[in-house]
Formats: structure tokens, C-alpha cells, sequence
């Protein structure tokens, strides 16, 4: 286990997050640096390397530099391997986004060239993540003193008691504070890259990338880190696998706890239960996001009327609706799909409403 902090995403308003989407764009070809440093974590470095580098997905898609303070000379791994970065930190200024992946050890002390060139970075303006144990190196340049991040379940008590400045949430897969991002350990490092292609590029990009790497489209920042048990038809839970598949798609009918209970043909508190054991979350929880998922798909690829979409999506009124992106994602619906849909819109269509 890499030793760093992890962190949950919530959806930037700010104008600082608008005009950084307007410097990223899509037809300007965005630049991302990924930081090598003795003793990285040669998953979370490769994982962003292989999200940003992918091939094959257009001229515009993103350049990918791997950077580091020991340029050409090669580099220790936590698994033993070697990497040589192909630049310096000097190409920290010219990149649009930087990833900071973890370490070996989260008590790794980064070096001041490091720290300084991170510094530079965030207030020429360019967008920060980490990965895991990288949020120590957020923390260690004061950036986010004052500011919401997370880390691996089992490192966030040693980045709250270095950092009292920093506002930890143990309990997320990444935080998205606008121009600084943080992930939870390992694989929470592709939820945030594909959180980021998602809030460049859109969700069909997004899950055309998810797809390529075969994992899930996207998951919340806000759903917790650790999951016991994943839902495996072979230990027999056949009952919740299908459940879950006839939910998504209906999310207009009362999906009450009892409601869920008979339908997978289990008792109210064996049912909840078996639930949390699968998800790591509530039954209600798993709505209300299952909801917000789809809500969010349905604003960033459609012109569907914000009505119809709380209908279809099972929150019942547009107020409700906003409600839910106010407390979540710190935005409104309209402002949600105003920030996703660049090109004109068309006229809005009715949905179908099921019964």
C-alpha cells in the first residue's frame, strides 16, 4: 500500500474552475505532467499516463509529459522497477494539468525544487491532482491550507495530525476543489483521471476511455473508499446483481428500502445488510446517486428540459432536483449543463415518461 492521502469530488463553480475548463479545452490540445520522483508508486504513475496517453482518440486529445528533478537518470520505483522521466520540472510551466502520484513511504520529505515548482505551477493557474500519497506533497507546498482533500483510508489520520490546515475527508475517493484535486489510494486514481477527461471532454468521452481500460464509467467522489465486499453473482448474490440492473432502470418508481426488499426477495434487515456489505453504502444512498449519475448523463448529452429530467430520473420536481446538485456538487442543474455543452443547443424534446 503506497502511503498517502486520498480525496472526494465536488463539482467547481468558481470562476477560477470555469476559466481553467476555458485554458484546458479540448481543440487546444491540453498538456498534463505527470511528477516522477525516487520512490513513486509505479501503478498510480502509469495508470495517469495511460488515461492521458491513450492513442487513437483524436488530435486534440491531451499530451502527456512524464517530469522530473533528475531528468534522463533513472529512477526507483516501489516495486523495484526503474523509470527515466523524458523532462525536467522546468516543463511543470507549460503544463495545463499536474499529476502528483504517490510514494513508497508518505513520510517521503518532497524536495524544495519540487515544492517550489508545484508552487510556481498553481498560481500561474494550472490544475493540481494527487494520487494517494501525493496529497502529502500538496500539503507539504501549503496549498491546501484551508482547503478540502482526502487520502488513503489509512493515512488520513497522519496527514490530519502533519497538516491541522488541511480540511481531510477519510471517507471519499477524490475531492475536486477546483483548481486542486486529491484521490484516495490506487484505483480512486482513475476515478479522478476519468473524473477529469469527464469535466474536459464530457461523458461520452469519458466512458468511451472507461470502456478502453474496461472499469466502471464513473463513480462519485463522495462514495466510500473501502468496499468489503464487491457484488459477485458467484457468492451468491444473484438477488442484488439483478436488483441493481432493474433499479437503473427504474429510477421513476418508488425505490423504497421495503420496496427494494421484496423485490430481491429478502427481509427489510437482511436486505440492508447484504446491501451494505456489497456497496459500502445505504440503500438510500445508493438512490440517490444511482439518480444523480444518471441526472448528471441526461444534462451533459441532452437538451431535455430540467423537468423532465427529475421526472425520468426519479427526483419528481425540478426543485427537488436542484436541491440535491445544490448540497452534492454546489450547483445548479441549469449551470451543471451549461459548463458540459459547449456547442449550441437544440430544441429541447420531450422525454417518454414510464410508468
Amino acid at each position: 500500500m503506497a502511503r498517502m492521502s486520498d480525496i472526494v469530488n465536488i463539482m467547481p463553480t468558481s470562476p477560477t474552475r470555469a476559466s481553467r475548463r476555458k485554458a484546458c479545452s479540448p481543440r487546444q490540445q491540453p498538456v498534463v505532467a505527470v511528477v516522477a520522483y525516487d520512490g513513486v508508486n509505479a501503478f498510480e504513475l502509469a495508470l495517469a499516463v495511460e488515461v492521458f496517453g491513450l492513442a487513437d482518440m483524436g488530435a486534440d486529445w491531451y499530451r502527456v509529459i512524464v517530469c522530473s528533478e533528475r531528468n534522463g537518470r533513472p529512477l526507483s520505483t516501489n516495486n523495484g522497477m526503474a523509470i527515466v522521466a523524458n523532462t525536467g520540472l522546468k516543463a511543470l510551466a507549460r503544463a495545463d494539468t499536474i499529476i502528483l502520484p504517490g510514494s513508497i513511504d508518505a513520510g517521503i520529505v518532497p524536495s524544495s525544487a519540487l515544492l517550489n515548482a508545484v508552487r510556481q505551477a498553481h498560481r500561474r493557474g494550472a490544475r493540481l491532482a494527487s494520487i494517494c500519497a501525493g496529497v502529502f506533497i500538496l500539503a507539504a507546498a501549503g496549498l491546501l491550507n484551508g482547503r478540502r482533500a482526502t487520502g488513503h483510508w489509512a493515512q488520513t489520520d497522519e496527514l490530519s495530525n502533519r497538516y491541522p490546515g488541511v480540511s481531510v475527508d477519510p471517507n471519499v475517493l477524490y475531492v475536486d476543489d477546483g483548481d486542486i484535486m486529491s484521490s484516495a489510494g490506487r484505483a480512486a486514481g482513475l476515478d479522478l483521471c476519468l473524473h477529469i477527461v469527464r469535466s474536459d471532454f464530457g461523458v461520452e468521452v469519458a466512458n468511451r476511455v472507461a470502456q478502453r481500460l474496461v472499469i466502471p464509467p464513473h463513480r462519485e467522489g463522495g462514495q466510500a473508499q473501502y468496499i468489503p465486499q464487491a457484488v459477485r453473482k458467484a457468492d451468491g448474490d444473484d438477488e442484488l446483481a439483478s436488483l441493481f440492473a432493474w433499479a437503473r432502470s427504474h429510477l421513476n418508481h418508488d425505490l423504497t428500502i421495503e420496496r427494494l426488499a421484496a423485490k430481491s426477495g429478502m427481509s427489510r434487515r437482511t436486505f440492508i445488510r447484504r446491501f451494505e456489505q456489497a456497496t459500502g453504502t445505504s440503500p438510500g444512498e445508493w438512490v440517490v446517486q444511482t439518480r444523480m449519475s444518471r441526472a448528471r448523463e441526461l444534462l451533459e448529452t441532452s437538451q431535455i428540459p430540467i423537468e423532465d429530467v427529475a421526472t425520468v430520473t426519479g427526483f419528481g420536481s425540478a426543485d427537488t432536483l436542484r436541491h440535491h446538485f445544490r448540497i452534492q456538487l454546489g450547483t445548479s442543474p441549469a449551470r451543471y449543463r451549461a459548463a458540459f455543452q459547449a456547442s449550441a443547443p437544440s430544441p429541447p424534446r420531450r422525454l417518454a415518461r414510464t410508468a
